[in-house]
């Protein structure tokens, strides 16, 4: 496979699911897509955010990436390959972690997982000394690796995960949810490995993710979903951008005052000599700023942009363009 080609190819794919229920003496079947009609390319180290409500269809669509399930409808090729047909091959090619399950062996210390792996992965064992030495650095496990993986903390079992699905130099690595249950200092030091694997090497990665921190920590680029359908592709900004949420003005006053009318500008909290003020994104910030100074004993102020949380759920939001 050519570098310039994308590493991932998917085109007008579904995904349907056979639900049978039943009432009474009467059986009955429907239909369920939980993928419909997706397609997009990825290009070689590309690190995307594939982000959706539970049930729109992403679980389904790493499957299918991996091989593990089988399209109902279009086509799917990664790393040149189709992934259903040739599991084994692209097996070798792609890393995989799932917040919520291991794929460490669990009675054994942690580096006799990473031994087993070697072998089943067919590393040269001098490429997998130099692999293991920089993730045992990077991500602290020095004093883990003679710990049996039964006896880890989430945290530390999920270091240890993100190293496993690494150390036979994967082009492609899908992360699904990696920072569940973790703490603050936990999640900090896997999206900083995260992020200098992906500089460094030029991994390809694909996360999805509940925590829209690790979003814009790491991603270039952001893939939502809904349904089964792709509802916006593009980068960060463009994502803000393309929804109404506001950008928040935050006001201290000398004095506490009644709420600030001023043009372009609505104040939704008044917490003493602070007001929190809310404007459109598209709506330029210096008029406003010279009302407030020139009619109020301005002291300080900042502007603060939309959440990613705001706006993923205005893009949810049944009244969203």
């Amino acid at each position: 496979m050519s570098l310039s080609e994308p590493v991932i190819e998917l085109s007008d794919v579904s995904r349907a699911f056979t639900v049978r229920s039943r009432a009474g003496w009467r059986r009955t079947r429907r239909e369920v897509r939980a993928v419909d009609g997706l397609s997009f390319t990825v290009e070689p180290g590309e690190v995307m955010g594939y982000i959706g409500p539970n049930g729109a269809g992403k679980s389904t669509t790493i499957k299918m990436l991996t091989g593990i399930l089988v399209p109902s409808a279009g086509s799917i090729r990664v790393a040149g390959v189709d992934p259903s047909r040739h599991r084994l091959k692209l097996a070798k090619r792609i890393g995989v972690v799932f917040g919520q399950r291991t794929t460490l062996w669990w009675d054994l210390p942690l580096k006799d997982s990473f031994a087993v792996l070697q072998k089943m992965y067919g590393v040269p064992l001098a490429r997998h000394r130099e692999n293991l030495a920089t993730f045992v650095e990077l991500l602290d496990l020095g004093d883990l690796l003679d710990v049996p993986v039964r006896q880890l903390s989430l945290g530390q079992r999920m270091r240890g995960d993100i190293a496993a699905a690494l150390l036979h130099d994967p082009e492609i690595v899908y992360l699904d949810e990696p920072t569940i249950g973790l703490d603050v200092i936990s999640k900090a030091r896997l999206r900083e490995f995260l992020a200098r694997i992906a500089a460094d090497r030029g991994t390809t990665i694909i996360l999805t993710t509940h925590d829209l921190d690790d979003i814009e920590a790491l991603c270039s680029r952001v893939m939502v979903i809904d349904h089964g359908h792709q509802i916006f592709d593009g980068t960060l900004p463009q994502l803000k951008s393309s929804q109404s949420a506001p950008r928040t003005l935050v006001v201290d006053l000398a004095t506490s005052l009644p709420a600030i009318e001023v043009p372009g500008a609505t104040v939704v909290k008044v917490e003493g000599p602070r007001q929190h003020l809310t404007f459109p994104t598209t709506t330029s910030a210096a008029p406003i700023l010279a009302e407030i100074a020139a009619n109020y004993p301005l002291v300080d102020l900042s502007i603060a942009e939309p959440t990613i949380e705001s706006v993923i759920t205005q893009l949810y939001s049944p009244t969203s363009p």
